[in-house]
């Protein structure tokens, strides 16, 4: 096991690839840092009087847990400060928050949802934070919600934690995904995994089937072939895993392979689908894409897809190339 720290990973990539700069590197150590302080509170869970709901809703009408204010505020305050920053947005907030005029600002914009899954916390199952990092438009001073609607190919970093028996920290800067561990005893990330590759077939899928009822064709088509096994036109067995906390069900297919779908379907198809398209979709995207996955809505490429809005969902189908192209083939025959 390597006992390389992120810090030095981070130093060690700007000084001899070059593929980041300074001001990157210190903005991916804050995130890090962040990421530690919501690790210390949500396994803390009840002796930290974080369970239950904070009596708020969030933009998207959803009820906030006291864990997701919590996460939102911590991350808020470590990365307004830096200098780093032009500015951020959250999936738990309206519109981007301004970095504050007595702090100096970046060229960077900062993309997070601060606790993914959150709806497993009182039960004490694994959630996470993801995070994606954007250029600021050449000249831009005072960004506003236009500058974050650039699509997923634009991203300079992405990355996500998991909050599990284990903390860990899957980030790429584009040039593949890299996995760290939190070393509780010193506070640290370790490199824990390096250069990531998923599985390019899989017997493993994650969807969530109590929508089936729902879902378009293609993919009825195509987790029903799964479902009939040795006995049906793929020939094998297939086993289903469902977490509901995205962290938990891309990590496990970054470590083992799979495929993961929140597809469209008649529930969600007036909101366009149910996943973040900044927040959620685009991020765990390049981080697919960069370990030999693939990443899609079934109809486009994930990292094509031009953002209209700061909050937009979409249908999100990735994991192991063979298989996402394989549902992609149904919805193009569809």
């Amino acid at each position: 096991m390597s006992s390389q720290s992120l810090s030095r990973f981070l130093i060690e990539a700007h000084r001899t690839k070059g593929n980041i700069n300074a001001d990157l590197r210190l903005l991916l150590e804050v995130v890090a840092r962040a990421c530690k302080s919501i690790a210390i509170a949500t396994g803390k869970g009840a002796l930290g009087n974080v369970l239950g709901n904070a009596g708020s809703t969030n933009i998207q009408g959803e009820a906030q847990k006291k864990l997701d204010v919590l996460s939102n505020e911590i991350l808020l305050e470590a990365n307004e400060w830096g200098g780093h920053l032009a500015a951020l947005a959250s999936e738990e907030m309206d519109q981007p928050h301004p970095i504050p005029h007595r702090y100096p600002k970046g060229n960077y914009l900062l993309v997070f949802d601060p606790l993914d899954g959150s709806s497993n916390i009182d039960v004490n199952v694994s959630v996470g934070t993801i995070f994606s990092v954007l250029e600021c438009p050449e000249g831009v001073t005072e960004p506003d919600a236009g500058c974050f609607l650039q699509p997923g190919s634009r991203q300079v970093a992405a990355g996500y934690t998991v909050y599990g028996p284990s903390t860990v920290l899957v980030l790429t800067l584009g040039d593949g995904v890299h996995q760290f561990t939190l070393d509780r005893e010193v506070g640290a990330f370790v490199l824990t995994r390096s250069d990531i590759l998923i599985p390019q077939d899989t017997s493993e899928f994650a969807i969530n089937m109590s929508n089936h009822r729902y879902w378009e064709a293609p993919v009825r088509r195509y987790v029903d072939e799964m479902l009939a096994g040795k006995d049906g036109p793929r020939g094998r067995d297939f086993n289903m895993r469902w977490v509901a906390s995205m962290v938990a069900d891309v990590h496990r297919i970054l470590t083992r392979g799979g495929i993961f779908m929140y597809p469209m379907d008649d529930k969600c198809r007036a909101q366009g689908g149910k996943l973040r398209l900044l927040y959620e979709a685009n991020p765990m995207a390049f981080i697919v894409e960069q370990a030999g996955g693939a990443a899609s809505t079934g109809h486009q490429r994930m990292l094509d897809v031009q953002p209209t809005a700061l909050h937009q969902r979409v249908p999100v189908i990735l994991g192991s190339k063979n298989e996402v192209e394989r549902v992609v083939g149904y919805h193009r025959e569809s």
